[in-house]
Parts: structure tokens; sequence; C-alpha cells
């Protein structure tokens, strides 16, 4: 039986794997994740997944890639640069309704066999200068698409979520599980 390599550097990615019963290594790819020009949202998270997992790697392992971007009014938000860049973030987010588009892509063999992409819906209340400041200074929206997280402190501003919840942590795990079984990867023991 294949093993499960994540090839991604987010702890939240591999949290949501193993809390599904996935035991996995991990490997952090190095990629641009510079969208192409005239390149959708879409199309840019599924084809950085598919260069994740495409990524030199185990043979006979399955690697799985993932890449999230969070988009408004068309704009994709990745992941703040610096503090104010977070802050400016969360006031463009704050008071309406955004995408967080998350691709996926499953290798074997060096050979891409399954991968695909979902989009949640997230609506945020409005944020203050203040709330966005100390949220801020907490350090969790670093390192995060869209500059806020929706397993941790930053689950106060969300005030809906139309789709999967999972999707906005950084992985649509009904889909990726769906995909694993399909390729044959069983779950551990729990």
């Amino acid at each position: 039986m294949p093993d499960l390599v994540l090839a991604s550097s987010s702890p939240r990615r591999a949290l949501l794997l193993s809390a599904a019963g996935y035991s996995i290594t991990r490997q952090i790819p190095e990629i641009d994740e510079t969208a192409l020009p005239d390149e959708a949202p879409e199309q840019t998270v599924t084809r950085l997944a598919r260069e994740k997992a495409l990524s030199p790697g185990e043979e006979d392992a399955l690697i799985l890639g993932a890449d999230t971007t969070v988009v408004v009014d068309g704009d994709a938000l990745g992941k703040p640069t610096d503090r104010g860049h977070a802050i400016e973030m969360l006031h463009r987010l704050a008071g309406r309704t955004h995408a967080v588009i998350t691709g996926w892509a499953l290798a074997s063999g060096g050979v891409i066999v399954d991968d695909g992409f979902e989009v949640t819906l997230v609506t945020m209340r409005e944020i203050s200068d203040e709330e966005a400041v100390a949220y801020v200074e907490t350090g969790e929206p670093l390192g995060k698409a869209g500059a806020y997280a929706i397993q941790g402190e930053g689950k106060r501003f969300v005030t809906e979520i139309v789709g999967s919840r999972s999707n906005v942590i950084g992985l649509p795990l009904a889909a990726v599980v769906s995909a694993l079984e399909r390729a044959g990867l069983d779950r551990k023991s729990v």
C-alpha cells in the first residue's frame, strides 16, 4: 500500500488529514506561487496544487498538493506580506462575502491521478480598526490566505459559511478523502 505524502508546509492540512485517519509524511516543495497573467484563481490554485504534487518525492507514494486563495471583487488575496498588509486584507473582507478557493492534486509515480478545486463562500461582519490591529498582533493572520484563520481567533469575524468549512481551513476534506479512496489508500486504524 502506498504512503501518503503531503506536499505542503501547512500544519492545518496535516491536522485535517490526521484527524480523518490518515498517516502522512510531509515534504515542503519549493515552487513559485505567483499567478500567471490572465489566470483565473481556480486555475492558479489547481496549477499550483499539481506542481506541488509533482514535486520530487517518494516514487511509490501518493503525493497530495494543495493551494488556497481568498477572492474578493475578482482579486485573489494570498498570504499577507506583513502586519500592515494583514490589516488591509481584513478591512477589505469586513462586512462582505468572499470566496475561499482550494485546489488539490494527487500524484502517483510522477503522474497526476486526480485533482480538483472547491469554492466556499464566507461572510464576515464589520471589523473595527482596533479589532483588526489586536487580531494581527496575535500573529495568527500571518501566513494565512486572506489574513485570518477560521479554526482560530479569526472565527469571531465570520457570520456565515456556505460550503466546506475544512476548505476554509485549507483542504476540502470530503473531496480529497474520496480521491484517496479511489487511489486505494486506506485510513489507519483509529
